[in-house]
């Protein structure tokens, strides 16, 4: 799971009020090369919750991020290339994706997070 996936995903249980952003536990983390394309970056940065993506960067282990970004980074060719690395190349294999409420665990297998709720969470 990238960590463009995981800035977009909350968690649904009943009741739950503070839904975002999971926690990540990660047993396996891979880095996977992607192309890379500053115009999707600077089409994507809005859509973002920035707060979330460094948290998760930094405990993927990820460096490099800066804790708030300006317009003109955006046109800074060597801060998209962090930014691209983070949210595209690396991949979360194996681990859970934890409710910041709840504590609820939601597995990650293979790359994909598992997001089934209980009967009684629905």
């Amino acid at each position: 799971m990238k960590l463009l996936t995981h800035n977009m995903l909350e968690c649904r249980i009943k009741g739950i009020e503070n839904r975002y952003p999971f926690v990540i536990e990660a047993s396996q983390v891979d880095t996977v090369e992607q192309d890379f394309d500053p115009d999707f970056l600077r089409h994507m940065y809005p859509r973002l919750e920035w707060p979330a993506l460094k948290a998760a960067a930094d405990s993927l282990g990820v460096t490099g991020l800066p804790t708030s970004v300006s317009e003109d980074m955006l046109e800074d060719e060597e801060f998209l290339k962090v930014f691209h690395h983070a949210l595209l190349e690396v991949v979360l294999i194996e681990g859970f994706l934890v409710c910041p409420e709840s504590g609820r665990k939601f597995p990650v297998s293979k790359g994909i997070p598992n997001l089934l709720l209980n009967e009684d969470e629905v």
